[in-house]
């Protein structure tokens, strides 16, 4: 008996082809360009308007001065409350959450304390190393003195003012902000400190290359603590007492001056 072959089962049926899929392109998140621009500005102005600013508190006068420089504060606030909400991330998530208890806000406030004491200790060691006490860092010191120092009670608390407004807005620019920002572009939260600590230095250009160099180590300080912390509470609460000391010692320090203690 012969074999009988069905036309229907001689057939192969394959699948058709497929076009190859293209690998999907991944796109630069465009709010990091926001977060670089934002850079450019901060650092352009600091090295442009750093030797007019001694010239304008010299002719406008300390209160003016102090009260322009809160203003500017708080645009940089509003410039990076944007690059916060381009980020798709809160202000809330930005500082860390909030304090639940009393004992959370005591322990912040400890913190802070000795973070403070600690930070102040490293830099005056720093500046010593750095040789700032030598005469020509000291002559350069009195000039910032003589331009930048508070005058009476009304301008120190202006001066105050001033700092609680700083410690606040700058923790959240380059603490919360910046150091986000760098540390998930760059993979890694320690160069991300790192960086945003170097923006953190470069955007004080008007106190001169080696006090350049001191507030990008304070500013390491700074976001070694909120990295330890998770919150830039501590971190606006000792740099909101260390700047409004500074007043305090400018002041004492004019005194001096004008006395003829220091010459």
């Amino acid at each position: 008996m012969s074999d009988f072959i069905s036309p229907a089962s001689s057939t192969i049926t394959t699948a058709p082809e497929t076009a190859p899929i293209e690998p999907q392109r991944e796109h630069f998140p465009w709010h990091y360009l926001y977060t670089f621009a934002l850079v450019a500005v901060m650092i352009f102005m600091s090295f442009a308007g750093a030797k007019q600013q001694g010239q304008f508190a010299a002719r406008r006068g300390h209160f003016v001065f102090y009260a322009l420089t809160i203003g500017t504060e708080l645009v940089l606030l509003g410039l990076t409350y944007l690059g916060i909400r381009f980020s798709r991330m809160t202000l809330s998530d930005v500082i860390g959450g909030r304090w639940d208890t009393m004992e959370d806000f005591l322990l912040d406030v400890a913190v802070a304390f000795g973070f403070w004491i600690v930070s102040f200790g490293v830099l005056i060691g720093l500046g010593y190393a750095m040789h700032m006490a030598k005469p020509g860092a000291i002559d350069e010191g009195k000039k910032t003195i003589e331009l930048l120092a508070p005058h009476g009670g009304l301008e120190l608390a202006v001066w105050i003012c001033m700092s609680v407004v700083a410690g606040f807005v700058e923790e959240i620019v380059f603490r919360g902000y910046f150091q986000r920002q760098f540390s998930t572009l760059l993979r890694n939260v320690w160069i991300g400190m790192l960086a945003s600590a170097a923006v953190f230095g470069l955007s004080h250009a008007y106190e001169g290359r080696q006090r350049m160099l001191l507030i990008f180590v304070y500013g390491a300080m700074f976001g070694t603590l909120t990295i330890w912390r998770k919150s830039l509470r501590p971190g606006m609460m000792a740099h909101a007492w260390h700047d409004s000391f500074e007043g305090i010692i400018l002041v004492i320090a004019d005194k001096l001056m004008k006395s003829g203690v220091i010459k």
